[in-house]
C-alpha cells in the first residue's frame, strides 16, 4: 500500500469557497439509483460522508427522513477532523433545530471519537467520527456484515487526505462494489486533471469514482478486472488482520430470527428500543409486575459523566454515553412520553482530603469543554446550588436527574410502537437451554415449570440476576446493595436547584421529595429496609456539607428504596457475546501459562455461547452508560458497522477480565 499524497490545484479550492452545494430530494434519489453493478440491498444502507461541505447533504437526508420519504432507515457515518467543522454543519441546519442542537452539543463537548445521534425521531441514524481521518478509520471494526455502500466526498480538496493508506482503510469498511462520489456545486467548472493520481489510487483499491453534481452523474474512473481482483484480496487480508487482532473479543451478529431479552430495567428497555428501531422482533421477559421495579425503580437517578485525570477509554465512553443518554431522553419526551427529569446540572464536591485532591486532579488535568465540566469556587457553587455549599468542586452543566422507572416504561412503549414486541411480566426465567441452535427459556414455580421458545437469540440484561444462569455464573461481576432515602422537601432544602454529589448524592425535589444516598454493600444478604443505612445516608450529607441547611434533611419518615446494582472491577459495563467460561477453562487446564499459551489465545477466537449476549454491570451510572451500550449491542446484533471504536469494544468486552490474563500467558484465576 504505497503512501502517495494527492494534491488538488488551488483553483478548485478557490471555486469551492465561492460556491455552495445544493441538494434536494430528487438529488437524494440519485444517490440510490443503480450506480453500482448490483442494486442496493433490501436492508438499511450505510453511507459515509466526508469533506468541507457536508451540511447540505445531511440536511437533504434529514428532511427526507423527517417526512418519511426514505425507503428505509439509513445510517450515515460522518467524518470531521475537528469539532468546529461539526458546528459549521449544525449552523447550516437552521430548519432542523433539534438535529442542530444535538450536533452542537457534541461539537461543543470537544470529545473526539465516535458519537451516535438519534436523528428525525430515530428514522435516520448519524454516527459522527471526530478526529484525524486516518486514525478514525483505523479504529473502526470491520467485523460487521453491513458495510459502507457509498462514500460522498463533499469537496474536491478533501481528496488531499485520501492517500493510499487511507483509501485502503475505507475499502476495508466498504462493500466490494462501493463507490466514491465526488460532490460539487451545480454549474461549477471543474478541472479533473489534477485528480489523476487520486483516481488511479482509488481504482487500485477497487473503488469506482463518480462525479455527482445535482442529478448529473459523470463516471470518472472504474477499476479494471485486475484492480478488482487485487482489491478483493487486499480487503480480505486487511479484514482478516483486524479480526485476528480482535480474537479475544468476538463480535458475532445475532442469528436470524426472534430475540428474547430477559430484564425489565433501563438496559433491557433501551436495547428493546434500539432493536425495534432496526425492525427486529423481540420478546421481553420481566420477573416483576411492571418494568423498572429493580435497580431502575428509584424515583430519581443522577446523570453525569465518569471523568478520569488521564481521560482514557473509560472516561471517553462515559462522556459519549452521557451525551447519548440526554438525546434518548429528550427524543422520547419530544415524542410525547412522560419522563420526569431535569437537566439542572450536577455539582460534585469532595467529602475528605483524598476525594478533594482527586477532583482537583481531574478538573486540572484536561482542557475540559465548558459544557462538560467546569471548575467552580465555593461562592459560585452556592449560587448554582441555591443553598450554601461552602466548597469548591466540579460542575457538569448538562447533567441532572431523571426518573429511571418512567424512562424505562417510555422506552418499552416506544419500542412496541415501532416493531413487534411481546411483553411477559411476572415471568421469572430461571434457566436457559439450547437445542439444535435454538434457545428455550424455562421458568419454575413450585412443582410447575413453563418453557418459552424457541428463540434465535437471548440477551441477559437482568441486572443482579445476570449470573443466575449456568452459562453466565462465572462472570466476574458483583452485586452491591444500595438504599436510597426519600427526604421531604422543607425549609432551606426547598431551594436546592441542582444535583449534589459528594460522599452521597442529593437531588432537587420532585413531588415534594428529595432522593439521597446511596449505601454501597457488596453481596447483600437481603433487600430489607435498613435503619442503619438510612442514618448513614443522612450522615453522608451532613459530613459532606457542614452548613445549616443540612439540618432540614429529615429521615424520620423511614421512607426509602433498596436496589442492587451490578459492578465490575474496572467500572465499565459488560456488553457483547456471552463468554463460554467452561470452554475457556477446559482449554486452559490443558495448558500451562506460558509464552506458547499466550500465542494460542492471541490467535484463537475466544469461545462464546452462540446466540447468547449479555448487557450488564452498569453500576452506579447506568443511566449514563446503559443507553449507549444498548445501542452498540443492537448494532452488533444486526451486523451493522459498529458506532464505536475498537478500544471501547475492548473496554466493554465481557471476556476482558479473563482474556487480559490469557493473552499475556498469565494464570486465569
Amino acid at each position: 500500500m504505497p503512501n502517495n499524497n494527492v494534491r488538488v490545484n488551488s483553483l478548485a479550492k478557490e471555486r469551492e469557497e465561492k460556491t455552495q452545494i445544493s441538494v434536494n430530494k430528487s438529488d437524494i434519489d440519485a444517490i440510490f439509483s443503480d450506480l453500482s453493478p448490483n442494486s442496493l440491498p433490501p436492508k438499511a444502507t450505510t453511507l459515509a460522508l466526508l469533506g468541507q461541505d457536508m451540511a447540505p447533504v445531511i440536511s437533504a437526508f434529514a428532511h427526507s427522513a423527517s417526512k418519511k420519504q426514505l425507503a428505509q432507515a439509513r445510517c450515515i457515518h460522518v467524518f470531521v477532523d475537528r469539532s468546529k467543522e461539526l458546528i459549521h454543519i449544525s449552523n447550516a441546519l437552521g430548519d432542523l433545530p433539534e438535529l442542530a442542537a444535538q450536533l452542537d452539543e457534541i461539537a461543543n463537548s470537544n470529545v473526539d471519537g465516535c458519537h451516535s445521534v438519534i436523528a428525525c425521531d430515530g428514522v435516520l441514524s448519524l454516527v459522527i467520527h471526530i478526529g484525524e481521518l486516518a486514525n478514525q478509520l483505523k479504529n473502526i471494526s470491520s467485523g460487521s456484515e453491513q458495510r459502507i455502500m457509498r462514500w460522498l466526498i463533499c469537496s474536491l480538496s478533501s481528496t488531499e487526505q485520501l492517500n493510499s493508506q487511507t483509501l485502503w482503510q475505507m475499502a476495508r469498511l466498504s462493500n466490494s462494489d462501493a463507490d466514491l462520489l465526488l460532490v460539487t456545486a451545480v454549474n461549477e467548472l471543474i478541472d479533473f486533471a489534477p485528480l489523476t493520481p487520486f483516481l488511479t489510487q482509488a481504482s487500485q483499491c477497487g473503488f469506482r469514482v463518480v462525479h455527482w453534481c445535482g442529478q448529473t452523474l459523470k463516471f470518472l474512473r472504474s477499476p479494471d478486472k485486475t484492480d478488482i481482483d487485487l482489491a478483493k484480496t487486499e480487503r480480505s487480508a486487511l479484514r482478516r488482520q483486524y479480526q485476528q487482532a480482535f480474537n479475544y473479543n468476538p463480535l458475532h451478529k445475532a442469528n436470524p430470527g426472534e430475540t428474547a431479552i430477559i430484564g425489565g430495567g433501563v438496559a433491557s428497555a433501551c436495547l428493546a428500543l434500539s432493536l425495534a428501531e432496526r425492525g427486529q422482533t423481540v420478546s421481553l421477559f420481566c420477573m416483576d409486575e411492571a418494568p423498572g421495579q429493580q435497580a431502575s425503580g428509584n424515583k430519581q437517578g443522577a446523570i453525569y459523566p465518569l471523568l478520569t485525570p488521564e481521560h482514557g477509554t473509560l472516561s471517553h465512553f462515559f462522556l459519549q454515553g452521557y451525551l447519548f443518554s440526554r438525546q434518548r431522553i429528550n427524543t422520547l419526551v419530544k415524542q410525547g412520553y412522560q419522563i420526569s427529569h431535569d437537566f439542572c446540572g450536577v455539582l460534585q464536591t469532595g467529602h475528605d482530603e483524598r476525594s478533594t485532591k482527586r477532583l482537583h486532579k481531574i478538573i486540572s488535568s484536561q482542557p475540559w469543554a465548558n459544557n462538560i465540566a467546569q471548575s467552580i469556587r465555593a461562592n459560585a457553587a452556592s449560587t448554582l446550588a441555591g443553598v450554601d455549599i461552602g466548597l469548591s468542586g466540579i460542575y457538569y452543566p448538562l447533567g441532572g436527574w431523571v426518573c429511571p422507572q418512567e424512562f424505562t416504561a417510555a422506552a418499552i412503549e416506544k419500542a412496541a410502537s415501532l416493531a413487534q414486541l411481546e411483553q411477559h411480566y411476572k415471568t421469572n426465567i430461571t434457566s436457559l437451554k439450547q437445542i439444535d441452535g435454538q434457545w428455550y427459556l424455562i421458568t419454575e414455580q413450585g412443582q410447575e415449570s413453563q418453557q418459552f421458545g424457541p428463540f434465535a437469540n437471548v440477551v441477559l440484561a437482568n441486572g443482579r440476576h445476570i449470573t443466575d444462569f449456568s452459562q453466565t455464573a462465572q462472570l466476574p461481576i458483583s452485586g452491591f446493595r444500595g438504599q436510597v432515602s426519600h427526604i421531604p422537601s422543607r425549609g432551606e432544602l426547598t431551594r436546592l436547584k441542582t444535583v449534589l454529589c459528594s460522599h452521597g448524592y442529593l437531588t432537587p425535589q420532585q413531588d415534594g421529595l428529595h432522593c439521597t444516598g446511596a449505601s454501597y454493600i457488596k453481596d447483600p444478604i437481603n433487600l430489607d429496609y435498613s435503619a442503619t443505612e438510612q442514618f448513614e445516608n443522612l450522615n453522608k450529607i451532613r459530613t459532606s456539607y457542614q452548613t445549616a441547611w443540612t439540618r432540614d434533611v429529615d429521615i424520620t419518615g423511614h421512607s426509602a428504596r433498596v436496589g442492587v446494582r451490578m459492578v465490575t472491577r474496572d467500572h465499565a459495563p459488560m456488553m457483547g457475546c456471552a463468554p463460554d467460561f467452561d470452554a475457556i477453562s477446559k482449554v486452559y487446564q490443558s495448558q500451562q501459562p506460558s509464552r506458547e499459551s499466550a500465542k494460542y489465545w492471541q490467535s484463537t477466537k475466544a469461545p462464546v455461547h452462540d446466540g447468547l449476549f449479555v448487557l450488564g454491570g452498569l453500576g452506579s451510572r447506568g443511566l449514563t452508560s446503559g443507553p449507549l451500550a444498548a445501542e452498540i449491542l443492537a448494532a452488533q446484533m444486526c451486523g451493522e458497522l459498529l458506532p464505536t471504536t475498537m478500544d471501547v469494544l475492548s473496554l466493554l468486552n465481557p471476556n476482558r477480565m479473563w482474556m487480559r490474563k490469557l493473552i499475556k500467558g498469565k494464570a486465569l484465576l
